[in-house]
């Protein structure tokens, strides 16, 4: 017996009295009596005939399997158009994603989704126990409103802090895995997918670390397919209803929520008017068909729910939609690759694949975080072992910069995103300036092996453009990385005012102790970063 399992073993043989426990499954007998309050009959409409639909029916009826897409490049969009649509909802919306943090940002956003489930339209959210921790978050409280219901995925049993992270010794391989997906769906008819969670530091510039993120708002056929993995993981056993956790049915907490929105629209009044007259300008906007769209045709694709339950030799030797579809258009293409990825570690086979195709003319330009902006230095780390081969290859290598107080004045959008400390978040590709990638994947072995991802796939060379645009103005706020004579890497790169480009042999914008750590992180096995 390992020393591990007997320490868990002891940790578990503790007294529980007074400990909660929930189910991990829906098979446990204590749902037997649970009801659901959003079924199918409540997605017995017509998408196309709502008045999300309506005002682009033109559009929509070019063929069966046409959608819109734009871009949602800075978080304060993002936010404003979730408002915004949440507001336009008639039918249903549904939420999945994987951290909710229970920020004002976040208050504020799952306050709209109250007043649309007041106005009677149906309401699903679906969490990740461990990215929210489920125990403290309001959303959790929503469950007691008759239109909304609340599930969380993938369960930790044990709710006592003492036991709550031990249990992933008993549990690892399930628990290591978590439902990464983000989805926001509206009307069966538009939903927005991409790398934000829902949080401050998601939405605005402001928060001490903000996350440079990008988000696209789909409408149209492709919806469809977003609905259809949103009821697959809504109905799959490991989705546990909000109603067995002690705070869903706290009438007090409720109270206290509703007396927070109260408490905003009092004592924020001026402040409350002009986020309305924000949001309703939105709302102008894509009634009157402001919004850029492109139009194209795409599919989403998501891992199944039950990825997180294979064994740890399953999911190493996993290969699931989003793998083969990746491998797909990289066979397809035949010119150039553009990559903005948070964390991009390819593994072997994914480098020698890479260079195979630089190789062969498809040339790279990838952007992904330098060691000052990453808020993982472990996958930094794992990340040096491929950027010397890639570069050699001839591959065009960015790392963003970490701090854009000094880019003020800049032209381009993407900088009001920016803050004192700010972390690239896209997982965003363009191949051949055709086809589009856009999701919660990262280039990675968490993403690729444990956790579960989606995607969206978008063929439409308008959007391509604007999503390559969007990707090369990220190389502009970025490090670009060569090598010397000697093979070592060099930083180079400018911020506003400099007269001459900043030239570094070292990491930039790092101390001795953030590069001693990444040198230390290192030792953590490539397959749990």
């Amino acid at each position: 017996m390992t020393i591990a399992k007997k320490v868990s073993m002891f940790i578990f043989a503790l007294p529980l009295v007074g400990c909660t426990t929930v189910p991990t499954t829906t098979k446990d007998s204590r749902l037997n009596g649970y009801v659901p309050k959003v079924t199918a009959a409540d997605f017995d409409y017509d998408p196309y005939q709502t008045p999300i639909a309506q005002c682009y029916a033109d559009e929509l009826s070019r063929g069966d399997d046409v959608s819109g897409a734009t871009l949602i490049e800075d978080g304060l969009s993002a936010f404003v158009i979730r408002s915004a649509f949440a507001r336009m909802a008639t039918k249903t919306i549904d939420l999945q994603t994987y951290i909710y943090s229970n920020d004002f940002s976040s208050k504020v956003l799952v306050g709209e989704l109250k007043n649309a489930a007041d106005r009677g339209v149906k309401v699903r959210i679906l969490l990740d126990d461990y990215g929210t921790n489920s125990d403290i978050a309001d959303v959790i409280l929503l469950n007691q409103h008759p239109n909304i219901e609340v599930k969380v995925f993938n369960t930790v049993r044990n709710r006592a802090k003492l036991l709550y992270y031990p249990q992933f010794l008993m549990d690892f391989n399930r628990l290591n895995s978590r439902m990464h997906n983000k989805l926001f769906i509206v009307d069966n008819i538009a939903y927005i997918t991409g790398g934000r969670n829902v949080g401050s530091n998601y939405f605005y510039p402001e928060t001490a670390s903000n996350f440079s993120d990008t988000d696209v708002l789909f409408i149209g056929d492709m919806t469809r397919y977003a609905t259809d993995s949103f009821n697959e993981y809504w109905n799959h056993h490991l989705s546990i209803p909000a109603s067995v956790f002690p705070k869903s049915k706290s009438k007090q907490a409720m109270k206290k929520l509703e007396k927070t929105f109260a408490d905003i629209e009092r004592k924020s009044v001026e402040d409350v008017r002009r986020y309305n007259t924000i949001i309703s300008m939105a709302q102008r906007e894509y009634k009157n068909k402001n919004l850029d769209f492109s139009w194209g045709r795409g599919k989403f694709l998501a891992d199944p729910p039950q990825k997180v339950e294979m064994t740890m030799a399953e999911k190493e030797a996993y290969r699931g939609d989003i793998i083969r579809a990746l491998q797909h258009l990289w066979d397809k293409t035949s010119d150039s690759v553009y990559m903005s990825a948070a964390y991009f570690v390819p593994g072997q086979g994914g480098l020698e694949h890479m260079l195979r195709e630089e190789k062969s003319g498809v040339h790279m330009t990838i952007v992904t975080n330098s060691l000052a902006s990453t808020n993982a230095p472990t996958v930094y780390a794992k990340w040096e072992k491929y950027r010397k081969q890639l570069i050699e290859s001839g591959a065009d290598v960015y790392e963003f910069m970490v701090s854009a107080e000094n880019l003020r004045g800049k032209s381009h959008d993407r900088e009001r995103k920016q803050s004192s400390f700010s972390v690239l978040h896209s997982k965003t590709m363009v191949f051949d300036d055709d086809i589009s990638w856009i999701g919660s994947f990262n280039l990675d072995p968490r993403s690729a092996y444990y956790n579960t991802e989606n995607v969206a796939i978008f063929e439409s060379r308008d959007f391509a453009n604007k999503l390559r645009e969007m990707i090369l103005k990220d190389t502009q706020t970025s490090w670009r990385v060569t090598l010397d004579d000697d093979g070592d890497p060099v930083w180079t790169g400018s911020r506003p005012g400099d007269e001459n480009p900043r030239v570094y042999k070292y990491a930039p914008d790092t101390g001795l102790f953030r590069r001693i750590w990444k040198n230390i992180s290192n030792l953590v096995p490539e397959k749990f970063v």
